[in-house]
């Protein structure tokens, strides 16, 4: 019967069938029987989801637990997110042991108590807990000193880490790697370097250590070195490798890399899946998305939930939102509140308000409760679609509703939708009313309607806020800088610019991105031209000189060139500017009828946005731009954005 009933056990996936074998041991007395008990208490702990009360209120229930008992639910604590609470666990641990029987801890008690210091970033605790180790013995156990290298790496004392480290009369592979982690986690790459170079023996989580270490550091030169000196990729390294690129912005590698894993014949997991599909989504890589959404569908992936979210967030980023609707209805697993957000930021994205509305009320229907993250592209949908009123409701529902109190990332969004419809004065005073200090985000969303709307007197007042901040971006003086130039006030467009020399601000260079033959191809105005860079060129001025003739293009010269001027280091003229190479070279090498797509990480200016309505109407085009701010979807001479800006 015992073996029946822990095999059945082992076999519970959910708190509901936990239920049922725990009725079933009380009937046959087998509760009272430490082993088995232990194990229940362990399988609700660690192993299940969302049950550690249920295993609290069992451990109460139990006369006289032993240690591995109190073990586990240390384990179960420091694992979650209340790690604090294993220190409650271990305290009346050492109560009950002082009164009735002793109940001494062992490395494991340590172990895991070290673990929940980590977790929650508490030094203090750590370090009584390490002295609680050198009373009972412990503190050269191997377990116990690995654990407690990592917990002062985590809390940001490396020379402590270091110090256990070099106490330990023989380090394992495991120790060594404890300590190469801490080194990276205080961001000492050289002693990192050092530690791997002295290691005995190298296991393969020693050289994916490496990887992650010098990716977070952004060290890609040493990156793409460790990875190319290991031996044996295993599953970590090829995701780890592929992530590290994603996240340093290396696109083309990435695809690369992925397709390597394939041709060597090896299955790529989640991670990698993810991983590629964020990089996708990042460069705007239509094509080379849809052959990884292919691959996940024949590899039998599309189970997986966080696979299915970084679809909808691909296809969003990609231009295509219908294919993202498509994968959130098609989901074969249960959506979670990722799903449902990453769908409603599509849409807002897009400028789909009404859309991303009903979506929320979807989600809400469906039984899963909206949470902080999900009404900021709801708010940001409200605010591109120009929906006021909806904007009102959807805030006051967060606060009346769902009692979530709003953050600065809620606040700006209220901002902007007063600040796009035009209703400067009054976002001046919501700002001025929020109970927490407007950073220099929610400024600089006012200083940009101002931009919009022209009015120069509050953009004064709004950068002399951004000031007092002691913040000196770029963006903030191209934008005053705009503003005087279109209000003709030619002596502050100077002073603005000379104080920009003064202070040596930068301006952030524009760049612009497209997809052809799912290769990814990068134009920055202004740049040594090349074979590419030529063609575009060459495409441009025949463009041009058609729209001039058949569309009656005139360039916006004082409401353009003076914005990017600013905004797109070395651009020399609006028709040079980043987006205008890139659908130029679109248009030279992708077929007729199909999508141009582009990612430009500065906000579209206006002469480009005309030229882009021009060549969808006399080239017969559909142009998708995705700038900093939104997409644009040009047809027929329109945008979706209905020119609101």
């Amino acid at each position: 019967m015992n073996q029946l009933c822990l095999y059945l056990l082992n076999q519970c996936k959910t708190l509901r069938t936990v239920d049922h074998i725990h009725a079933c041991l009380l009937k046959t007395a087998l509760l009272s029987d430490p082993y088995i008990f232990g194990k229940l208490l362990h399988h609700c702990s660690v192993t299940i989801s969302y049950s550690l009360d249920y295993a609290t209120r069992l451990f109460l229930h139990y006369p006289k637990p032993n240690v591995f008992m109190y073990n586990t639910l240390i384990r179960g604590f420091s694992e979650s997110p209340r790690p604090q609470n294993s220190i409650t666990t271990f305290i009346e641990m050492r109560r009950e042991s002082s009164l009735f029987s002793s109940v001494p801890p062992d490395s494991f008690t340590f172990a895991f108590l070290l673990k929940a210091a980590a977790n929650y970033g508490s030094l203090m605790t750590g370090m009584q807990l390490h002295c609680q180790a050198l009373i009972h013995g412990l503190d050269r156990h191997l377990f116990v000193g690995t654990t407690l290298i990592s917990m002062y790496g985590e809390c940001g004392r490396v020379d402590f880490s270091m110090k256990v480290f070099d106490e330990m009369l023989e380090p394992n592979v495991v120790a060594w790697n404890a300590a190469v982690t801490a080194c990276f986690r205080g961001g000492d790459l050289e002693s990192s370097e050092r530690l791997f170079e002295s290691m005995p023996f190298k296991d393969s989580t020693s050289w994916n250590l490496m990887l992650a270490g010098y990716a977070k550091a952004g060290e890609m030169e040493m990156v793409r070195k460790v990875f190319s000196e290991m031996e044996v990729k295993d599953d970590v390294s090829w995701s780890s490798m592929i992530t590290a690129l994603t996240q340093n912005g290396c696109f083309d590698e990435v695809f690369s890399v992925f397709m390597d894993l394939q041709r060597l014949g090896l299955r790529p997991n989640e991670v990698s899946l993810t991983g590629v599909l964020s990089a996708c989504a990042q460069a705007g890589a239509f094509e080379f998305g849809r052959v990884v959404h292919g691959f996940v569908e024949k590899s039998g992936f599309s189970w997986i939930i966080s696979v299915n979210n970084t679809l909808i967030d691909m296809y969003s980023k990609c231009g295509n939102v219908a294919m993202a609707r498509l994968v959130l209805e098609t989901m074969p697993a249960m959506k979670n509140i990722v799903s449902w957000t990453s769908m409603i930021a599509g849409l807002a994205m897009h400028g789909h308000g009404d859309e991303a509305i009903q979506l929320l009320h979807e989600m809400e229907e469906s039984g899963i409760e909206p949470d902080r993250i999900t009404f900021v592209p709801v708010l940001y949908a409200c605010s591109h679609a120009g929906l006021i009123e909806q904007g009102h409701e959807c805030f006051s529902k967060m606060k009346n509703v769902y009692n979530i109190e709003p953050s600065i990332e809620h606040y700006g969004c209220m901002v902007d939708l007063y600040g796009r419809a035009g209703d400067l004065r009054k976002a001046y005073e919501f700002i001025c009313q929020m109970p927490v200090p407007p950073n220099d985000i929610i400024w600089r969303t006012l200083l940009g309607a101002c931009s919009i709307h022209g009015n120069v007197e509050l953009a004064e007042q709004v950068k002399e806020r951004l000031s007092e901040l002691c913040l000196t971006d770029s963006g903030d003086y191209v934008l005053l800088s705009n503003i005087y130039a279109v209000a003709g006030k030619w002596n502050n467009v100077e002073t603005v610019r000379r104080s920009m020399t003064n202070q040596r601000i930068k301006k952030t260079p524009g760049w612009s991105m497209i997809e052809v033959d799912k290769i990814m191809y990068r134009f920055v105005a202004g740049e040594k031209q090349n074979n590419i860079t030529k063609e575009a060129y060459d495409k441009l001025r025949e463009i041009m000189l058609k729209l001039k003739v058949e569309g009656g293009y005139v360039p916006e010269v004082v409401g353009s060139v003076l914005h990017d001027v600013e905004d797109e280091e070395k651009e020399d003229s609006v028709t040079k500017h980043s987006e205008k190479l890139a659908v130029a070279f679109g248009m030279a090498r992708l077929c007729k009828g199909r999508v141009i797509r582009i990612v430009k990480n500065l906000r579209i200016c206006r002469d480009c946005h005309t030229v882009m309505k021009l060549i969808s109407k006399v080239y017969q085009s559909e142009i998708v731009v995705r700038d900093r701010s939104r997409f644009h979807s040009f047809k027929d001479g329109s945008c979706s954005c209905r020119d609101y800006w």
